[in-house]
């Protein structure tokens, strides 16, 4: 097989990560079209690429045309949340691979439909949660899969940020119902996707207390969950934009009867605590991975996710975060949107809910 040829579909805040992602990735994959309809965007991110790669990509102003003109294999959307769905169904149905940014949807039935059009079209469907490749996230999960915890017992994802006014206002889609979501939906997804894969991926039941203090924008600036798993783990979960005066940390702890693992740094990206009952050649390995926090909180995760993506394509296996995989951390989100709307706990199984759902409630406080 040769080279995957990608078209990026949005070219805003993200979109550098993914260009250089494919540029890395150079050996197995190259970017064919950027498309954005805010040209000098575009323009912009086909610049980089060529800085990165030496070669030339097309620019498109719309995407479709993109899809009929060229052969493209793989399209990687990073547009505004609002229109991940409505982008990938296109894009699946001519038969194209997609990899999607965080949320992969708004709501539960267009992840549900995403995942299935991508089984009926014989294409793979991947998410951006980049956070997984982090090298002390790897090392947790091995710990996990080893069962260096023994029993699980909780885990808690911090994600303590500051999102201050100009940040909505430089883009207005921003903590808006119909197009994003709150900080739940927007910054604290990634950790929350941690925080269940880590504790055994089958959440039961959520609650959540949300609330807008300080940002003037339509969701919650700052959001907290409860989440009880199937095997009786118990998630929490402390997302906020409000830190004074800027971003402080985003942490991921968990605890077992035998082990505890806490990866902390401005992206968890650092082991702040390895203690378990069990010495392993791991620990040293470990022990290395204090580290130092990436130049800013996307981190360079996008790079080893686009490697496993290709993987995944060259070799008909599933990549590490599919759309069954993706859609989990939304659903938390939005169980906890309904848990804030209706004051009572949300069984995860029988959820059917969207972020426009909220747009009729007031959650201001």
């Amino acid at each position: 097989m040769g080279k995957l040829r990608f078209a990026l579909i949005g070219c805003g805040r993200i979109s550098k990560n993914h260009i250089t992602a494919i540029a890395t990735n150079g050996d197995v994959m190259e970017l064919v079209a950027v498309c954005d309809p805010i040209e000098a965007c575009a323009k912009k991110q086909a610049d980089s690429y060529l800085e990165q790669s030496g070669k030339q990509t097309a620019i498109y102003a719309d995407y479709q045309k993109a899809l009929n003109e060229l052969d493209i294999d793989c399209c990687a959307i990073a547009t505004e949340s609002g229109y991940h769905a409505e982008i990938a169904l296109t894009c699946i149905r001519k038969g194209k691979h997609v990899l999607i940014e965080k949320p992969m949807a708004l709501n539960t039935k267009d992840a549900e439909l995403m995942i299935a059009e991508a089984k009926a079209h014989n294409v793979k469907l991947g998410v951006c949660h980049q956070n997984r490749f982090n090298a002390p996230i790897q090392e947790l999960r091995k710990a996990l899969d080893a069962n260096r915890f023994g029993k699980l017992i909780n885990g808690t994802a911090r994600i303590l940020w500051n999102r201050s006014m100009p940040y909505y206002e430089q883009a207005p889609w921003r903590g808006t119902w119909a197009q994003d979501g709150g900080t739940l939906m927007n910054q604290c997804i990634h950790n929350i996707d941690l925080l269940q894969w880590s504790l055994g991926g089958e959440p039961d039941t959520i609650m959540a207390m949300t609330g807008n203090y300080i940002r003037d924008i339509e969701a919650e600036d700052f959001g907290a969950i409860l989440i009880r798993f199937k095997n009786g783990a118990i998630g929490i979960v402390e997302g906020t934009a409000c830190v004074y005066p800027k971003n402080l940390e985003e942490t991921l702890s968990i605890f077992g009867e035998e082990g505890t693992a806490v990866i902390g740094g401005l992206a968890v990206n650092r082991v702040e605590t390895w203690n378990f009952a069990e010495a392993s050649q791991q620990d040293d390995v470990v022990a290395a991975l204090a580290g130092t926090d990436p130049k800013d909180v996307y981190g360079s995760g996008h790079n080893l996710l686009y490697a496993d993506y290709a993987n995944a394509i060259a070799n008909d296996t599933q990549p590490l975060v599919s759309g069954e995989d993706g859609i989990k951390g939304m659903k938390i989100i939005l169980a906890a949107y309904q848990s804030q709307k209706i004051g009572k706990p949300v069984k995860y199984d029988d959820l059917s809910f969207s972020t426009l759902d909220m747009s009729t409630s007031d959650i201001k406080q």
